[in-house]
């Protein structure tokens, strides 16, 4: 049972996180449609300088996010070394980029305007994901720092039965050299 607890605990945060990029990824979308059809004084929008930039952060880091997850339910059905590398580097990167989305969420507060609510949303999104990603991170590599949390880099326990060497070529008699 020791061997599930970062996999119980990284599962409900895998969905809430998938759930959260889908939402995530359709107001963005919805809003950066407005904004490229020139609707900015629509009542739920708004928006200004930093607002093109963030939308088209949101919207990268979401896809990046679902695939993420993707790959960490794949690792969490597997649970082994191979499926970690996958979710691990993808959830590493769509972190990276919500972070980035972090940022411009941030630079669009403070410069201020009316943001109607469905950009309001988006903001609370990502500023919510960028904590929640960063620990879903964690959780999931947190086998590198004790077995107890899951599959760790260097667990190399599968995969090293003997072989026998090959020593004549399939389906003949003869040998490698030549003789029978």
């Amino acid at each position: 049972m020791a061997q599930t607890v970062g996999r119980n605990m990284a599962a409900p945060l895998l969905f809430l996180n998938l759930v959260m990029y889908l939402i995530t990824l359709g107001f963005a979308s919805w809003c950066l449609n407005r904004f490229i059809n020139n609707q900015t004084n629509h009542p739920s929008f708004g928006g200004n300088g930093a607002t093109e930039f963030f939308l088209e952060f949101a919207i990268l880091a979401s896809v990046l996010g679902i695939v993420s997850k993707f790959a960490g339910g794949n690792h969490l059905r597997a649970w082994r070394n191979d499926s970690l590398a996958a979710a691990g580097s993808s959830s590493l990167v769509a972190w990276a980029v919500t972070a980035l989305a972090f940022g411009l969420a941030c630079k669009e507060i403070n410069l201020g305007g009316h943001r109607g609510w469905r950009l309001r949303i988006v903001e609370a999104f990502i500023i919510i994901l960028a904590v929640t990603e960063l620990l879903y991170v964690l959780l999931v590599h947190a086998g590198l720092y004790s077995s107890r949390y899951g599959p760790g880099y260097r667990d190399m326990d599968y995969g090293m039965g003997a072989h026998q060497a090959d020593t004549g070529y399939k389906g003949t008699s003869t040998t490698v050299g030549g003789t029978s």
